[in-house]
This record gives C-alpha cells, sequence and structure tokens, in this order.
C-alpha cells in the first residue's frame, strides 16, 4: 500500500525556495531565492536583497520627516519606526536618550532610515538646514485640527512621549501645532496610533494619488 504524499512544508508568511533556473538579476539574493523568502515585505521584493530594497526605497521616499522625543524609552517608538517605514518616509529621528526599543519596530529599521539627535536643539539645526517645517503633534492649547488645513509638504512631524507628551522645548520649537480630533473620554490616544494617523494625513493630501506601492 502506497503512502501518502506528505505536503511540502512552507514558510508560514512569504514564499518558499524559488523554481530553478534562477532569475538573472542583480537585486536577489542567492541564498533566499534558495531558501525561500518569509520576511515581512511588499509581494514586489521577495527574494530582493536588503541592500538593493533600501536603494528602490530611496528612489521613491517622501519628503515628510519624523522625529519622536526619547527621554523615558519610550516603548512606542519601534512601532512609529514601523509606520513611517510604511508611509515611506524620508527619515526617522530619535532625540535625547539613543537606545530605544526595537521590538515594535518588526525588523523595519533595516530598511528605514533612523537618525539620532541629542538635543531638540540639534534636531532644530537639521531640520533648518533642510528646510523642513517642524509640526509638533500635541493636544496642547492653541493646537489646530490636523485635517483643518493640509500639513506641509516638507515637513519634519514631532511626536513625544506616551503621558507627559511634547517637551516645552519641542513645543517652543515648532513653526505649529497639531492635534488629533477625539470624541471619547481620554485625554489622549497611544502615541503610536497617534502618529499613524498624522502620516497618514500627509499621505491623504500629498501621496495618496500615488496609491499603494
Amino acid at each position: 500500500m502506497t503512502e501518502p504524499e506528505l505536503p511540502v512544508e512552507r514558510p508560514a508568511h512569504g514564499v518558499g525556495p524559488h523554481p530553478e533556473p534562477w532569475p538573472d538579476d542583480p537585486r536577489l539574493d542567492p541564498e533566499l531565492l534558495r531558501e525561500g523568502d518569509a520576511r515581512n515585505v511588499v509581494d514586489r521584493y521577495r527574494y530582493w536583497s536588503m541592500a538593493a530594497i533600501v536603494a528602490d526605497l530611496d528612489e521613491r521616499r517622501h519628503p515628510f520627516h519624523v522625529a519622536i522625543e526619547n527621554w523615558q524609552h519610550d516603548m512606542n517608538i519601534g512601532s512609529i519606526v514601523r509606520t513611517a517605514n510604511a508611509f515611506l518616509a524620508a527619515e526617522v529621528h530619535i532625540v535625547g536618550r539613543r537606545r530605544w526599543n526595537k521590538r515594535g519596530a518588526m525588523v523595519t529599521d533595516r530598511y528605514q532610515h533612523v537618525r539620532h539627535h541629542e538635543s531638540v536643539a540639534e534636531l532644530v539645526e537639521f531640520a533648518r538646514a533642510r528646510g523642513l517645517t517642524i509640526v509638533a503633534v500635541d493636544n496642547v492649547e492653541g493646537s489646530r485640527p490636523v485635517d483643518a488645513r493640509p500639513l506641509p509638504e516638507r515637513c519634519l512631524l514631532l511626536f513625544g512621549q506616551e503621558g507627559p507628551g511634547l517637551s516645552a522645548e519641542a513645543l517652543a520649537a515648532a513653526s505649529e501645532v497639531v492635534e488629533i480630533r477625539q470624541f471619547g473620554s481620554t485625554r489622549s490616544m497611544n502615541a503610536g496610533a497617534a502618529a499613524a494617523v498624522v502620516m497618514h494625513e500627509w499621505v491623504r493630501v500629498h501621496a495618496a494619488s500615488a496609491g499603494a506601492s
């Protein structure tokens, strides 16, 4: 009696080994072609090397930057980096402590440019040198709804920490302060969720016609 054929094991995510002969494309990684590609990347980047993916992203990055104050080792920074990658931000800037919890980034920091600044003053110098308008995100007195008028195309979106929000120095450095419209009882929403809303607002205004990559 013939034993039943067992199913071929495939990665939980992604694709298995590429059938031979392999494509003649310098962007492809031989190890991924041989072993399969289980990374959390869109289909167009299957089997591409990390360097090739970053190079391609660099050709298409949007002109907005994202910055997060990191005085208390905020656990949300990883998820903000992941969202910045999803919306193709030019760079992510960590202000304050250099070390940050990367778990929430789900290795997207390998594809996203991340720069460290010791202080808010150093971040402001960077923004001014590149003609970026600093837009602080915090629900403080004088802030305006983020969807009330378009965000600047070339801007640096500055986020604070979970709980205390932005520092006084960061608020003073901003050209404008925006907030997200809320209707419930909580004073504020999760910092990672707030960053996603504001980044999507930038994309809705400036890049929606481009569609998904």
